[in-house]
């Protein structure tokens, strides 16, 4: 990370920019994926009866949130075209996990599944970094209505764009309105365990890992996957039937 004093810039006090190891950033990920693979067998196969495994669960949505956040805040993301091609695969896979996800929910279709989430939001900085008095009215109607449908709601969807903008130009505002909308998941999830997903993200830059990058679909891939095995396995033992 480097080292820059802190300078005063657009009237807020702008900190050092934040960097993370390109396998320290998959790392994180990974680690995301777990926690809610964790949540997910706890909720639907064991009756939300594993010990901590719920709160454990309330890190993984930050995490997955300020992972694309700092992705997305990499120079050149929209003339590199790596934010339409986000949001193809976004809304591919989202719309194949509906089915296991819905099943699994008893038939509720909302709020949608987290892949719809960050769909939004991969929208939204779209529009932003295009710029302009329409898209800028456009992203602010999306994120009142769109908020509505998504998992997590408002609260994640604020975070994911606020993180947004701290990886872009890090400042003090910034990184207090991460902290202050973390914990207001706490509306959501009943306790502030999503926190700790803060402390783990931003003492990573201190540390580098050397774990290969994954190809782009394995985690989108896996999303619906790991609904769909868990649906597979729920369906055969509550209804008896044996291999």
């Amino acid at each position: 990370m480097e080292a820059a004093a802190a300078v005063k810039e657009g009237g807020a006090a702008a900190l050092p920019a934040f960097t993370l190891a390109s396998g320290t950033i998959e790392a994180i990920k990974w680690l995301a994926v777990a926690l809610m693979t964790l949540d997910h067998v706890n909720k639907y196969l064991f009756g939300a009866s594993l010990p901590y495994a719920f709160e454990l669960g309330r890190i993984a949505m930050p995490l997955f949130v300020l992972t694309m956040a700092y992705n997305l805040a990499r120079p050149g993301v929209l003339a590199g075209g790596t934010l339409q091609r986000s949001m193809k695969r976004l809304a591919a896979f989202g719309f194949v996990a509906c089915v296991p996800y819905i099943a699994l929910a008893g038939g509720t279709v909302l709020p949608l599944n987290i892949l719809f989430l960050l769909l939004l939001f991969a929208v939204l900085v779209t529009l932003t970094e295009q710029g302009g008095a329409g898209r800028s009215w456009l992203a602010f109607g999306l994120f009142l209505i769109g908020g509505a449908f998504v998992e997590y709601w408002w609260p994640a969807l604020a975070l994911a764009l606020v993180a947004w903008r701290f990886f872009k130009r890090p400042t003090w505002i910034t990184l207090s309105g991460i902290v202050l909308l973390t914990a207001s998941l706490w509306v959501i999830n009943g306790n502030f365990w999503a926190l700790l997903a803060l402390p783990i993200f931003f003492a990573a830059s201190k540390v580098e890992l050397k774990l290969p990058r994954s190809k782009w679909y394995a985690f989108y891939a896996y999303y619906p996957a790991h609904l769909a095995a868990i649906l597979i396995i729920k369906t055969v033992t509550t209804s008896g039937i044996h291999p």
